[in-house]
């Protein structure tokens, strides 16, 4: 009980990010995401192509 007691004090003490900063940190994280996707897609692109031309 002790400790769900200190998690609720704790909880009390946290900053939560306001309407203006979560959207922006959304974006910044749904634009990195695709980024990476892109970057790994063409990377395993590369790699498929090279493959390839040493099986053939």
């Amino acid at each position: 009980m002790k400790f769900l007691k200190n998690v609720g004090k704790e909880m009390k003490k946290v900053t939560w990010p306001k309407g203006k900063d979560l959207t922006r940190y959304t974006i910044t994280v749904i634009t990195t995401v695709i980024f990476f996707a892109i970057f790994f897609a063409l990377i395993d692109s590369g790699i498929t192509q090279l493959i390839r031309l040493i099986v053939e």
